[in-house]
């Protein structure tokens, strides 16, 4: 099927092996991954490489830890436009040579994504596209807008049809709405009637371009590779394929690239940045750096601070992999207690390799983590971790650490207590459905069943990232995760509020 617009076509490509509609959460990979923060996308796109596709797929398997419910990839043969979306991992499906050859063209986008937005279906994944009066876009988008529900609701009032549940595509008919003469007028035009959090990698006939929201709470790097911009959500991506970083994208910044070279707009008033602190506590890979720091070091230096504020006299200290090894380490080079890997998590556990039964169920966590019984047999352990959301799987593996012989179990975490829902792309449940929001420690501590309990404070969050507290007029993050301060407007969530009816029908949409 290919569709003509312009100077531009489409030849899209449906995954024969899965049903469309196919749910790819199982019982199981909730029970694997219910007390999991999950983030919603990684993005990538590149411009003028002969390689432009095989290159895109290697940067999203770099990329894959923020996003590993669909991936997709768009590129541009000079003529036409060329799409392979596909449900589950990056090597899936772009790890096969037949499926890149599908790809041709010097320039591309990719994404991978988790949906917090739409339902995890082929409709729904990125990048999306349209044709439009100037020729083919294509359009991949970290983060979540908290205006997206509402713009949708307006646009359909107004006879837009809508082809997919998610708000990514809300800035494709923004754009194509637009009376702007020139693409990138419109371009921001769109840019300017959205808010939230966003990085957008996106591709047209002639052009690659990035933007990132005017508070940087979503990353976007720009790297080069044999001459060729890159744009990617992570360096981890520029590092897999041997690309030079450049810099950060600025927040609030637009930048093209086409044939004459980069062009760089900043449509916004400049504001006092927010990005992301989540980015540095879980999301990115620990050998990415993120607004110039080292990801691991921070985390080493989450787990130091954490030893200060609320150490246990205990014999050894295991991190609770892999997201708590940087800040286990931190822990137990500041405290001198020895590190042990307590715990061993088996990085082979399928999504639908069965269809367990209940009692098979009940063991999830033992398929994904095991105890090293050697390790922790008569000793008092210390667990360090991450984060805590709702505490299902802290509560298993405590058990685990019991039933292997620790004599005593002590639980720390290496960010403050998660008390507010996220509206930024983050799959967080509402207030209800986190544990720090209803609960004491102590509750925590007798849920959980650990000796002790305890979370890094916020400003010994904001200590290790080298300040000396949290700012209250400029935090210099977004923690509203902690805080309840969001750094930007919550249209959605305020209208849904006062008019739950009148938004009923766009349920499937949130």
């Amino acid at each position: 099927m290919k569709h003509s617009s312009g100077d531009s076509s489409f030849t899209p490509s449906d995954n024969p092996d899965h049903h469309p509609d196919r749910d790819l959460d199982t019982d199981l990979d909730k029970d694997l991954n219910g007390d999991t923060l999950r983030e919603e996308c990684g993005v990538f796109g590149i411009f003028g490489h002969p390689e432009a596709a095989a290159i895109t797929a290697l940067g999203l398997h770099a990329l894959q830890h923020r996003g590993q419910e669909a991936a997709g990839i768009v590129s541009f043969d000079g003529h036409r436009f060329h799409s392979e979306r596909r449900l589950g991992l990056v090597g899936d499906t772009f790890s096969r040579a037949e499926v890149i050859a599908r790809l041709p063209g010097a320039t591309a986008v990719g994404h991978v994504r988790y949906s917090t937005t739409g339902g995890t279906i082929l409709r729904n994944v990125q990048p999306l596209f349209a044709e439009l009066n100037a020729g083919g876009f294509a359009v991949a988008h970290n983060g979540n807008l908290t205006n997206g529900l509402t713009l949708r609701r307006e646009l359909v009032r107004h006879g837009t049809v809508m082809q997919s549940t998610t708000d990514t595509e809300v800035i494709l008919h923004l754009v194509a709405q637009s009376k702007r003469g020139r693409f990138i007028e419109r371009y921001i035009e769109a840019l300017r009637a959205i808010e939230g959090a966003y990085a957008l990698v996106s591709l047209t006939n002639k052009k690659l371009i990035g933007a990132r929201d005017p508070l940087g709470i979503r990353p976007l790097v720009l790297g080069e590779l044999d001459g060729c911009p890159i744009l990617a959500s992570e360096t981890c991506a520029l590092d897999i394929i041997g690309a030079k970083y450049v810099r950060d994208i600025e927040p609030g910044e637009v930048i093209v690239f086409d044939d004459k070279g980069a062009e760089i707009h900043k449509p916004f008033p400049p504001m006092p940045p927010r990005p992301c602190i989540f980015e540095y506590i879980y999301f990115a890979r620990p050998d990415s750096m993120v607004g110039g720091r080292s990801v691991y070091e921070v985390r080493k230096n989450f787990g130091a601070q954490l030893a200060r504020e609320s150490h246990a006299d205990v014999d050894v200290v295991v991190p609770v992999p892999d997201s708590g090894v940087p800040a286990a380490i931190g822990y137990s080079q500041h405290s001198g207690v020895p590190f042990e890997l307590g715990i061993i998590r088996n990085h082979y556990v399928g999504r639908t390799f069965i269809q367990p039964s209940q009692s098979v169920r009940e063991l999830g966590v033992r398929m994904k983590h095991a105890p090293n019984r050697a390790a922790i047999e008569g000793k008092r352990i210390i667990l360090i971790d991450d984060s805590l959301v709702r505490g299902t799987t802290s509560k298993k593996i405590v058990r685990m650490m019991r039933d292997a012989g620790a004599r005593e179990v002590h639980f720390r975490l290496a960010s403050p207590p998660i008390v507010h829902p996220d509206y930024y792309g983050i799959d967080l449940p509402d207030r209800g459905g986190l544990l720090a929001a209803t609960h004491t420690i102590e509750q925590m501590r007798d849920i959980i069943g650990a000796d002790s309990l305890a979370f890094l404070s916020i400003d010994g969050m904001y200590r290790a990232m080298g300040y000396n507290g949290r700012d209250p007029v400029n935090p210099k993050f977004s923690d509203h995760c902690f805080t309840g301060a969001y750094p930007t407007n919550l249209t959605d969530h305020s209208e849904i509020q006062s008019q739950p009816r009148q938004l009923s029908l766009l349920a499937e949409a949130s």
